[in-house]
């Protein structure tokens, strides 16, 4: 069998087993990937490329940092500081999607999941109840918000290379209101869907204990990663190297200070969660590399015709729809110059179609836990707490949260720029 064929199969096997094995997601993601290799689909050397080793050092550093992060008992205290001013647990709740959506905004989605997916957590020990709905909420809330500005999330600085975009061509394009407005515009509209998901949440927590800070050096030292962060993608420096940098420093300061064990501290890393991202890129990669990904972008391209609304609502929501299973840059990285190419053909400015892409590449991964790195990797953090996440669980936040963004910013991107 050609390599091309081997690559699709063992793709859409592994996504039909993420999905009847939620729990079994790592060895499937490995176990496919040795397949790959040992039907010489890929090389090593394919293999090795094909991870995003920027995203796995966000998540290694990442990681090694909220587990300090939690130690210092600092989450805890900011999740007293909202429920005191909430009131009840659903405003508490929806208070939190906000705080992580203004991160997300200027880090990236994973980094950002990683530093507020702790105050939820704490939150939730407090008045115990089941976590979930609050972390998918709070990697949804990541990954729209992260579409806003250029520093926000890979897709945009990809669009934003490509385009030859600033930093304020987010806001304002060519005298006209830009991407960052059509990702708020669906933010409000999403916002209506969370507060439908949390209403029922009308605890009212009572004399909570104080929570003792035992250092607020982990809470500054995300502070200070989180301002580098921000400054870091304009500059093209890898955000992964700010997060490892600062996870090694954190590393020695815990060393110092408490006598920590850098082995213990790195054992309790989550590498179920480690080695299944890595198994995710590798196996988009090998679609890319195959061809199927370019497939896709030209027939695409004959279907729209010269049908200017037609193209335009094609390209979104088939967009929404790949990008719910695929990751999204590799699925961008394709796309970007059919968006290109079908603006030409209907002699229009290419604001319409690229925008109109970001949003629906960027969104739909919020449907399923498997769409962007920051869901599963939220999941993840669920299931070490002890709450396995179900397909089902995640898609009946995901799928209207992402229906309400999309539309919203879909209809602005077509007034705005059409």
């Amino acid at each position: 069998m050609e390599p091309k064929f081997i690559a699709i199969a063992v793709f859409a096997l592994a996504y039909i087993l993420f999905v009847i094995f939620p729990n079994r997601r790592m060895p499937v993601a490995v176990g496919s990937v040795l397949l790959l290799l040992l039907t010489m689909t890929l090389s090593p050397l394919q293999t090795f490329w094909a991870v995003n080793w920027n995203v796995m050092g966000i998540f290694f550093g990442m990681q090694l940092l909220a587990n300090i992060f939690i130690e210092s008992r600092v989450p805890a205290f900011i999740a007293e500081v909202i429920v005191d001013r909430a009131g009840t647990v659903a405003w508490a709740t929806l208070l939190i999607c906000i705080l992580t959506g203004i991160i997300s905004a200027f880090v990236d989605n994973v980094t950002t999941v990683l530093i507020v997916a702790p105050i939820a957590l704490a939150l939730a020990r407090k008045i115990k109840i089941n976590p979930t709905s609050m972390i998918i909420g709070i990697a949804i809330s990541s990954n729209l918000q992260g579409t806003a500005t250029l520093i926000g999330d890979p897709p945009s600085m990809l669009l934003g290379a490509f385009a030859k975009m600033r930093f304020v061509d987010f806001f304002f394009y060519h005298g006209r209101p830009s991407i960052f407005f059509a990702v708020e515009l669906g933010a409000i509209a999403s916002f209506v869907v969370l507060y439908f998901i949390y209403r029922h949440y009308k605890e009212r927590v009572k004399l909570i204990p104080v929570e003792t800070v035992t250092s607020w050096v982990p809470a500054l030292t995300l502070g200070a990663l989180i301002l580098c962060l921000s400054f870091a993608s304009p500059l093209n420096i890898p955000a992964g190297l700010f997060c490892l940098a600062f996870a090694a420093f954190a590393l020695v300061w815990k060393r110092v200070s408490t006598g920590a064990k850098v082995f213990g501290q790195i054992k309790a890393l989550d590498w179920d969660s480690i080695f299944f991202l890595a198994g995710i890129f590798i196996l988009v990669g090998s679609l890319t590399l195959t061809g199927w990904i370019a497939v896709l972008a030209e027939a695409l391209t004959g279907i729209v015709g010269n049908n200017l609304f037609f193209g335009y609502t094609l390209l979104v929501f088939f967009s929404v729809f790949v990008s719910a299973f695929i990751d999204n840059i590799p699925f961008l990285a394709a796309m970007l110059p059919v968006a290109i190419s079908i603006s030409a053909r209907l002699g229009v400015p290419p604001q319409l179609f690229l925008f109109g892409l970001l949003i629906g590449a960027s969104l739909g991964g919020n449907i399923t836990p498997f769409g962007a790195s920051a869901n599963f990797i939220a999941c993840g953090l669920l299931k070490k707490e002890g709450y396995p996440v179900k397909f089902m669980d995640f898609v009946k936040i995901g799928l209207p949260f992402t229906l309400a963004a999309v539309f919203a910013g879909y209809v602005f991107i077509w007034f705005v720029w059409r």
